[in-house]
């Protein structure tokens, strides 16, 4: 059975995280804070021999990955690829709206007006499906059309790794959130995923392992 170890890091924090917008696939660039996110998150990976590096094709992504390899001494020989497949979840019509407008409208449907309730009450992917639901273009992704993009991302992934390769993931804050909850329920505390945190995953043939979640420390 092949194995792949990848460290998964959520992009450093953009303006729209700072100013509290929804943030899918639309796009902001990195902050001051959000480039030391992702500084830091290169200077605890910097031991790491990535084979390649996977971003998701925002710019937040990419930045941030490219930070990343910066501080790696192997970074020359590092493949790099970017793929759609590892965006963000698309919340359609809300995308660029206030975070907390939208879950009060989302939520409005279960009789719920945060977030927190929401998630907590309903788990991730049935909020996906409530974000579809509540999209008046009908254009945000549900819960079955998510995974079956990301699982598309996996695929290819697994498709240009080999057995024993470390790599690098950088992707975004609700989708390494949902990977942990399907793969590691036990690891998702309500806590959303930091910018610069890293994820550590096993990804094999047919599956996926995660390590640890969220991490700010060594690695």
């Amino acid at each position: 059975m092949t194995k792949v170890t990848a460290y998964m890091v959520r992009h450093g924090q953009t303006y729209l995280n700072m100013y509290n917008k929804v943030q899918g696939w639309i796009d902001s660039p990195l902050t001051e804070k959000g480039i030391q996110d992702a500084k830091s998150a290169g200077k605890r990976l910097s031991k790491i021999n990535f084979a390649a590096s996977f971003t998701g094709d925002s710019g937040r992504a990419i930045d941030t990955g490219k930070i990343i390899l910066k501080a790696n001494p192997h970074n020359m020989n590092i493949v790099s690829y970017q793929y759609p497949e590892l965006r963000e979840q698309f919340h359609g019509y809300f995308e660029g709206n206030d975070l907390n407008q939208m879950w009060q409208f989302v939520g409005a449907q279960v009789q719920e007006t945060t977030e927190k309730e929401v998630l907590t009450n309903f788990g991730l992917e049935r909020a996906r499906d409530l974000i579809h639901r509540a999209d008046l273009y009908n254009n945000a992704e549900n819960n079955a059309m998510f995974w079956e993009r990301l699982d598309h991302g996996f695929d290819k992934i697994r498709q240009n790794t080999h057995d024993g390769e470390d790599i690098l993931i950088v992707s975004h804050g609700m989708t390494i959130r949902s990977i942990v909850d399907r793969y590691a329920p036990k690891l998702d505390l309500g806590v959303a995923t930091k910018n610069g945190s890293v994820t550590k995953l096993i990804i094999t043939d047919d599956d996926i392992d995660v390590e640890y979640f969220n991490n700010l420390g060594e690695v």
